[in-house]
């Protein structure tokens, strides 16, 4: 990637012919709502069963059924196991995937398994490190869930024992792989925006079950719930299933807001600007409305510091989660640069580009006489700082996934597998995702301190 991308790269590229244009579409003057469509081909690829990759599931909660889905949406990968400490869960994982699937409550028992290629790391936070540290050294490959530590301190063991085991490890921050991620990087090392001066991350909730208030099913008891196993090492406390279904309402099982949706952004933003992440946080919020035994906030904000490097600019980042939105919801991801703005999901992105203005207008000048308002006009006139050509550069376009898109989650676990099949590397290894999940949990670092804190994005450590 070029350092310091500007207009002037993303104007050229634009302009070639119809070689560039193909990856470039063309922006000058784009019309307002103009659609480019992206597209992403898969290879028609056919395995036997004795090629496929048989797959475990440890922690067969939301999250778990959501990437297992996602994981058989790629071609040769079978499930053959589920993990879970809830025996309903069992039970589903088997509805779902069939009734000769291995069902365990230790996912010890899973991991002895010789048939078994790879798994699916989708417990509680707490449990991420021990339990991927553990597969990897059973010989598997890892899918471990964001944020793949619950303490950036625990993240070195992870890359430590990734790298001497030789297994592929892969973060699931699973917007990570999309089409709208591949273009957005595009764009941005083209020079769509100018140098990045922001970043605009919000996330607005207004429901129960969006602020974590997942049922819990009747038939839970000391029997169907192994709740000692869950406690891990964090506090012993008596046996309470909103703890258990509810674990990310507390920081000894979760990481908050943080940890959950914050870690999606970095994943985002890193990627995209070739960052290793911002060098300070400072974090102010609160437990405004789901007063329910939480002990963590459900209204956060966080400020960031990115440092100058080769790739960006010094830049701010604002991250703002709202479990009791008012409004109704929704959530946006928005990078404000010098000469634009570049929008992100991960089945479309747009770009803005708006004209900056130079010339001083009828605000400032009433304080002129008309003779010397006159002579200052005539004096910008002559810099000539609004040309014509500035004014066409200017535009909105938005570039769509065709319908038929698979999506982003299905991207993260077809890089996964391809890994797996030593046909490339992932695209979000262990050390992307503790830069993405210590950059993430700064905010509750700075939150309960009730203090800035400072990180080293390079080495990974608070500071």
């Amino acid at each position: 990637m070029k350092k310091n991308p500007s207009r002037r790269s993303f104007l050229k590229k634009a302009t070639l012919g119809s070689a560039a244009m193909t990856s470039v579409p063309f922006l000058i003057s784009a019309s307002e709502g103009e659609k480019v469509l992206m597209k992403r081909n898969y290879p028609d690829e056919h395995y036997t069963a004795n090629d496929q990759i048989n797959l475990g599931l440890i922690g067969s909660g939301i999250q778990g059924i959501y990437d297992t889905r996602a994981a058989l949406s790629v071609s040769g990968v079978k499930l053959v196991a589920a993990c879970d400490l809830y025996s309903g869960r069992l039970d589903r994982a088997k509805e779902l995937w069939g009734d000769d699937i291995f069902v365990t409550r230790d996912y010890r028992k899973l991991l002895n398994r010789k048939d078994i290629d790879a798994v699916i790391v989708a417990t509680p936070d707490h449990w991420h490190k021990k339990i991927a540290v553990d597969a990897l050294k059973a010989g598997k490959h890892v899918y471990c869930e964001k944020p793949m530590v619950q303490r950036w301190q625990d993240g070195q063991e992870i890359i430590s024992t990734q790298k001497s085991t030789g297994k592929i490890c892969q973060i699931g921050s699973q917007g990570m792989s999309s089409l709208g991620n591949e273009k957005a990087k595009q764009l941005y090392e083209d020079g769509a925006i100018g140098e990045i001066v922001m970043l605009d991350f919000y996330n607005d909730r207004y429901s129960a079950e969006g602020a974590w208030q997942y049922p819990i099913p009747p038939d839970a008891s000391p029997d169907s719930v192994d709740f000692d196993t869950f406690l891990g090492n964090a506090p012993k406390v008596p046996y309470e299933l909103k703890r258990f279904f509810r674990w990310r309402n507390y920081q000894d099982y979760g990481t908050g807001v943080a940890g959950d949706l914050f870690v999606h952004a970095f994943s985002t933003l890193n990627h995209v600007i070739s960052s290793h992440g911002p060098n300070r946080a400072l974090a102010t919020g609160g437990l405004r409305y789901w007063n329910d035994g939480r002990d963590v906030p459900d209204v956060s904000i966080t400020l960031y510091d990115y440092p100058k490097t080769d790739t960006h600019a010094a830049f701010n980042a604002a991250f703002r989660i709202n479990f009791i939105a008012g409004s109704g919801g929704g959530g946006g991801f928005k990078l404000i640069g010098t000469e634009g703005e570049l929008e992100v999901g991960q089945n479309s992105v747009t770009v803005r580009r708006s004209k900056l203005g130079m010339v001083p207008g009828g605000y400032s000048l009433v304080a002129y006489t008309e003779a010397t308002q006159e002579k200052i006009r005539q004096g910008y006139a002559a810099q000539n700082l609004e040309t014509r050509d500035s004014a066409l550069n200017t535009g909105s376009t938005t570039w769509e996934a065709p319908r038929n898109y698979k999506g982003g989650h299905h991207d993260h676990f077809y890089n996964f597998f391809t890994a797996v099949r030593g046909k490339g590397k992932v695209i979000q290894d262990p050390t992307f995702g503790l830069r993405a999940a210590g950059a993430a949990l700064l905010a509750n670092e700075s939150y309960y301190k009730k203090t800035p804190v400072d990180w080293d994005p390079v080495s990974m450590k608070s500071m």
